[in-house]
């Protein structure tokens, strides 16, 4: 693969970045074992907080720099560039400040003198997307480092320059030793032979349902944990009863932040009633029409491009095929006629069970929008579909939304608020969308060892017959 720099407000290429050789990756593997053999997994968690803590402050320093890097190379609007910079500082500063109570032992109230112990595995593979830089790097580098691991991290091929930019928080930074953080641009098959070095003790991969299948396998062959965060095709729910200015608003919110390219972006409008359902088809393709096309680096924009030329490409053939199947498209459905990867905010609706787009991710500014006559009809639909990553529901009873936030399949519900994140709520899915839990202390628990202590008196006997397991 090419680490390239391609402007998607432009289609500009602008850099491109060698690849890590064979020899260079052997080296810098043995330096950020070195780091964890020697160094860091021995640290007291106070010290390694001092890091962590430094490098969200250089983060913050240097926050407008962070931003533009993320806004060039992937086309984030840049007021949503600054608030991703301030989230990813946010949770290096959550880890760093709660690690010590995570790692305090827990005894086993049945069992006298058991403790269980929080220990560090060694060096953590991420494989990572482009979509939020360094937001997907934070909830890796903070737990990981401060529970005594360290991390190599396999950023996204188009997003070279932040994976540069995150790496060299590092440099200088007062107590934080070579190898603690290893930034590098392997291929494919660079990353496979990593999973399979005994040194590697675990792979954490937020991406496509294939990549992440990849690595799973790879990494269950050579009997090492894993986490996966991949796809999302989030059900959001309006019932009869949601007021409507702010359901629409939200579902505005929850669709297009980030020009749509969000796992957990709304992207299955589900609104119960035929009535309420014309209603906010209106509102919602007013909302949509208004939005701005232009330069992501202008505070006016309200609608970036998309990634790339090649994500472009592939939203365009998911609308093409989707009507074909039948679907009607109510706004957009085109790319825009200037330079760059821009495509037209774009509503479909008359989606049956039979179109393509049924079960199928968009990964950009598209919604699928549906009317269904009663709220179990809103949940069968919400669960029609691999995924189950988060989800949403609208309503003015909130019990009445807890129950059905129950009945959505999925690792996350919210009542009244698109899906969101933050470095203290747990993050991840079931079904297709992965296993395991990123941020909160359940993200700090994944790549640990839980470790039984169990003191019994000097000059204890051995156990009896009955008490051998």
């Amino acid at each position: 693969m090419t680490y390239q720099t391609v402007n998607p407000a432009t289609g500009e290429v602008l850099d491109v970045y060698p690849n890590t050789s064979d020899e260079e990756l052997g080296t810098l593997l043995t330096r950020a074992h070195n780091c964890y053999d020697r160094d860091w997994r021995h640290r007291a968690v106070e010290d390694r907080a001092r890091v962590v803590k430094a490098v969200a402050a250089k983060l913050r320093a240097n926050a407008e720099e962070y931003a533009q890097y993320v806004t060039l190379e992937m086309g984030k609007l840049i007021a949503q560039a600054r608030g991703e910079v301030q989230l990813a500082a946010d949770i290096l500063d959550y880890y760093a400040q709660r690690a010590a109570d995570f790692l305090q032992p827990i005894p086993l109230k049945e069992r006298p003198g058991c403790v269980v112990e929080t220990r560090p595995i060694g060096i953590i593979l991420g494989v990572e997307p482009w979509n939020f830089p360094y937001y997907q790097l934070a909830r890796v580098v903070g737990p990981q480092l401060m529970v005594g691991n360290v991390v190599m991290i396999k950023h996204a091929s188009n997003v070279p320059q932040c994976a540069r930019a995150f790496a060299r928080l590092f440099d200088d930074v007062d107590g934080a030793p070579e190898g603690l953080y290893t930034n590098i641009n392997a291929s494919t098959a660079q990353v496979a032979a990593l999973i399979d070095d005994p040194r590697v003790r675990g792979a954490t991969v937020t991406g496509s349902e294939k990549a992440g299948a990849a690595v799973a396998e790879r990494a269950g062959r050579a009997l090492k944990k894993s986490v996966m965060e991949l796809g999302g095709s989030d059900p959001l729910i309006v019932l009869e009863d949601a007021p409507l200015e702010a359901a629409l608003d939200n579902a505005v919110w929850g669709r297009m932040n980030n020009t749509g390219q969000s796992c957990v972006a709304s992207k299955r409008i589900i609104v119960v009633g035929k009535k309420r359902g014309a209603a906010f088809l209106d509102g919602l393709t007013t909302r949509m029409r208004a939005l701005r096309v232009g330069d992501p680096n202008d505070p006016a924009t309200t609608l970036g491009p998309v990634s790339s030329d090649s994500a472009l490409k592939g939203l365009l053939n998911q609308i093409e095929a989707a009507c074909a199947a039948g679907a009607r498209v109510a706004l957009g459905g085109k790319r825009v006629d200037r330079p760059g990867f821009f495509l037209e905010a774009t509503i479909l609706t008359n989606i049956d069970s039979s179109n393509p787009l049924y079960t199928q991710e968009l990964f950009g500014p598209v919604v699928s929008f549906y009317v269904v006559d009663d709220e179990d009809a809103a949940v069968e639909l919400a669960n029609a579909t691999p995924f189950g990553l988060g989800g949403s529901v609208f309503t003015a009873d909130i019990e009445r939304g807890r129950r059905i936030a129950d009945r959505i399949e999925s690792g996350m519900v919210f009542i009244n608020h698109p899906t969101w994140t933050a470095p203290e709520l747990p993050f991840g899915g079931v079904k297709n969308s992965g296993y395991g839990r990123e941020l909160s202390e359940l993200g700090f628990a994944e790549f640990v060892n839980r470790k039984l202590i169990s003191v019994s008196p000097a000059g204890s006997p051995p156990p009896s017959v009955s008490q051998a397991g």
